[in-house]
């Protein structure tokens, strides 16, 4: 199949909306993709090959599964929208080793679909053009699960993809770059324009890629009471840590017991938590827990 006829040009991708009566829901955050080299480094980005799967979540009309198709030996498409389900059925009719599930990915059991449909593949990618709307939730429900992945390959707004990518010490460096960062590597692969998009969102995006990491590059002794940490560091961005972690976890006490704690960590107690990297949240959680503390 010769790049023109690709379901991403322009002309296809109105012919197939107008051919269904297709509408676009904003509240799905539906925006379908109509560049081809967009969606050739989204792939190239992901490293498929016959030996490896991908997973999509939320194909629209299937633009970039039929590219997926054409690399790896099976991919499995989850689309929350029913209205798409014929259509990418009769789109994707020449690829058989692509499924396609109607479903919320949030609510589904994605170790049991691993386990289903990618029983037969060395490794997984997840490949996709997500909603924003929800672009938080579902990447970390696919880190958190510790589903067996190789990448994460995701088109998502640019400042999100940034955040995710940021250092320590810098403007979009948050609680959700630690999260990333502790379970992935991430990369910007690419910034895309609006007009590669019908309908065009109102904001600019990024493609970026989540190496996800097979051990976490940091010890911590409780992974629930680190990321609470990190939370509390973050509260109010204008606080020093001392400030933001005694509003969270020492009401009571005294700011001595505090800065006490945090010297022990190696941290200056009138830091930001902004400024701290992964392996000083990593040693502060595991000094707070062994001092007792509790959220």
């Amino acid at each position: 199949m010769n790049g023109m006829d690709g379901i991403a040009s322009p002309r296809r991708t109105k012919e197939i909306i107008q051919r269904h009566g297709f509408s676009f829901k904003k509240s799905l955050g539906q925006n379908f993709l109509i560049d081809q080299n967009i969606l050739n480094n989204i792939v190239e980005a992901a490293g498929l090959d016959s030996t490896k799967g991908a997973l999509e979540i939320g194909p629209g009309i299937g633009a970039l599964t039929e590219k997926l198709a054409q690399q790896a030996a099976t991919v499995t498409a989850v689309e929350i929208d029913q209205r798409l389900i014929p259509i990418l059925q009769e789109v994707l009719e020449p690829y058989p080793h692509v499924r396609i599930h109607h479903g919320d990915v949030l609510k589904a059991d994605l170790a049991a679909l691993f386990e289903q449909d990618f029983a037969s593949v060395s490794k997984v990618s997840v490949v996709a053009n997500l909603p924003y709307y929800v672009t938080t939730p579902i990447l970390m429900k696919l880190l958190e699960e510790k589903l067996p992945l190789e990448n994460i390959v995701v088109m998502i707004q640019k400042e999100v993809a940034e955040r995710m990518a940021a250092s320590p010490g810098t403007k979009d460096y948050s609680s959700l770059s630690i999260a990333v960062q502790y379970y992935s590597i991430p990369e910007l692969v690419c910034i895309v324009p609006k007009t590669v998009f019908i309908p065009q969102p109102n904001v600019e995006s990024a493609v970026i890629r989540l190496t996800v990491r097979e051990q976490p590059p940091v010890e911590v002794d409780d992974e629930t009471f680190f990321f609470q940490v990190v939370h509390a560091s973050f509260a109010q961005r204008r606080k020093t840590i001392s400030n933001n972690l005694k509003s969270r976890f020492f009401p009571k006490d005294g700011r001595e017991r505090v800065d006490a704690l945090l010297m022990e960590a190696g941290i200056e107690p009138s830091r930001r938590g902004e400024t701290l990297s992964l392996q000083e949240f990593a040693t502060l959680s595991n000094v707070l827990l062994r001092a007792g503390i509790r959220d």
